[in-house]
């Protein structure tokens, strides 16, 4: 036979030649990627297998009334609900943040009965006609409470993640026992962390408030 009867994928000593090497490992790499491809396509097309049904869910469900910013409210919650979810999920009042979910962070403080607390360590069903008030029941655009102004004048925050758990603390302190220091602020303000680390800021508003008061 000639070399130009020869297959193309071997040269004149039968040796596999780079063209045919390339060749072979370009169709093996587009198979090991088509494979998982394929079998997403096949498992996406299946329906999803749910493990419990929406009439469960409305059988486990607790009816409840809050009292929230002022505002009677009747919802229906799982007995395991944190008060912090019922607030966020429920009644969709996003201004408390979910941080931790462990009260590690401060950022869902909110008040109950006039008093801090951590949403996410109490259940919703323990609040029942409890007066809970967030940071939306706290002042609006238009009319802010003087340690949302503070907050702002001082630039008090930088993501702002944290920022409405701080407030809430901060308002709550103005009520609690606390020295005239600095450092006494910021031991009733140790639970409520910020990452950004705008702490002395925070300290500040606290103070202008206070002095203001």
């Amino acid at each position: 036979m000639h070399s130009e009867d020869k297959p193309n994928n071997e040269d004149s000593t039968g040796r596999l030649t780079r063209r045919s090497f390339l060749s072979q490992i370009g169709a093996a790499g587009v198979t090991v990627t088509a494979a998982p491809l394929v079998a997403r396509a096949h498992s996406t097309t299946a329906p999803a297998k749910t493990t419990t049904s929406a009439t469960e869910k409305v059988e486990s469900a607790v009816p409840i009334t809050l009292s929230v910013n002022g505002e009677s409210v009747r919802v229906e919650v799982d007995p395991r609900t944190t008060l912090l979810d019922a607030l966020r999920e429920t009644l969709s009042l996003t201004g408390t943040k979910k941080g931790c979910d462990h009260g590690q962070c401060g950022a869902c403080t909110v008040h109950v009965n006039g008093r801090r607390i951590n949403s996410c360590l109490t259940l919703a069903i323990m609040h029942e006609g409890d007066s809970i008030t967030m940071i939306e029941g706290l002042g609006d655009p238009g009319n802010l409470h003087p340690m949302q102004a503070s907050f702002v004048e001082h630039d008090g925050y930088q993501c702002g993640y944290c920022t409405s758990g701080q407030i809430m603390s901060a308002v709550a302190l103005l009520k609690e026992p606390c020295g005239a220091s600095d450092a006494d602020v910021k031991e009733l303000m140790s639970g409520n962390i910020c990452r950004c680390g705008a702490y002395p800021n925070i300290v500040a508003a606290i103070q202008h408030v206070r002095q203001q008061a």
